[in-house]
């Protein structure tokens, strides 16, 4: 009797450690592996950086490299707040691309000043402004439940920011943090970004759609086939053939078809004529957005947690 007493007490106290260790397990948000885990007081990494001007490989503190990505970036003479936004984002993505890639693998390298590869960078443009603006955020990246966010921006929406499928038709993973917001940049915005015209021949237009995988005749007109929620154009019809309206952009020249936040197109003999607003994908958060936004007081943080939604700004270093 006195023997099976103490086997049932085991028993319970044995189910009671197992049911703990279930809670604390449960309990745990899943991360993916960085290559940088630590406290906020970790040392600042080293990273080694492929100089694409001069063909060497080179290693640097991340924010030296992040002061080179922010000066090619944005107008060295903005609002240091609006200059920090933009390190916030440069350094987030530095940060999951090395997370999710290993950097730039072709070159066996954790990053690359080619904007083709990579981000845009030049050591030439820092000024103080710049280096005030990186070192005000020191260590800061932009994250969504723990994992790096993708870090976009662009110039200028056009009024709206776009959702990651209408600006750049992704959907490769869920973007929750990304969203629909009012531009502030409106106020701020150059009238050649607010407004713009954008010529182009058939033939131009072919190449194009060519490049896509698509190969089209000749078309007497392009219809605007679907809009997303900002307006912007998801699809373009072209002689009964439908193509991606991002994609189409990128094939035929993002800075003379600056948008996709198209008004209309037209064909007149052999010019097609598109008319719209914005510069770039319109996705993220939007440079003259967060030069309004730093012009009346708010903080490089306020400014990226506008553009991005339910993000935690977290310091990764000291």
């Amino acid at each position: 009797m006195n023997n099976s007493r103490r086997q049932r007490k085991l028993f319970w106290k044995l189910a009671g450690i197992l049911l703990v260790l279930i809670l604390i397990s449960g309990c745990r948000q899943e991360r993916r592996p960085s290559p940088f885990e630590g406290e906020p007081s970790q040392a600042e990494p080293e990273i080694t950086v492929y100089i694409n001007q001069t063909k060497e490989t080179r290693k640097m503190k991340i924010e030296d490299y992040i002061a080179g990505v922010v000066a090619a970036e944005m107008k060295t003479d903005w609002p240091v707040e609006a200059l920090a936004a933009q390190a916030i984002l440069a350094r987030t993505f530095t940060m999951e691309a090395i997370e999710r890639k290993g950097g730039v693998p072709e070159r066996g390298t954790q990053a690359s000043t080619s904007v083709e590869e990579f981000q845009a960078w030049d050591e030439k443009k820092i000024n103080d402004n710049v280096r005030e603006a990186v070192n005000r955020t020191r260590g800061e990246v932009a994250v969504y439940k723990g994992n790096y966010i993708n870090a976009w921006f662009h110039a200028y929406s056009g009024g709206k920011t776009a959702t990651a499928k209408e600006g750049l038709d992704y959907d490769k993973t869920p973007t929750p943090f990304i969203h629909s917001v009012d531009d502030p940049g409106i106020k701020d915005a150059p009238p050649e970004d607010k407004a713009w015209t954008a010529t182009f021949t058939k033939e131009e237009v072919k190449k194009a759609v060519l490049k896509m995988g698509k190969k089209i005749g000749d078309f007497k007109e392009i219809k605007i086939e679907e809009r997303g929620p900002s307006g912007r154009v998801l699809t373009f019809n072209i002689g009964g053939t439908s193509v991606s309206a991002p994609a189409f952009r990128v094939n035929i020249g993002s800075t003379k078809l600056k948008s996709t936040l198209i008004s209309s197109v037209s064909v007149s003999g052999n010019k097609v004529i598109f008319k719209g607003t914005g510069y770039g994908h319109g996705v993220g958060m939007s440079q003259w957005g967060a030069y309004t936004m730093a012009k009346e007081g708010k903080s490089p943080e306020e400014i990226v947690k506008y553009f991005f939604k339910d993000v935690e700004i977290i310091k990764k270093w000291k």
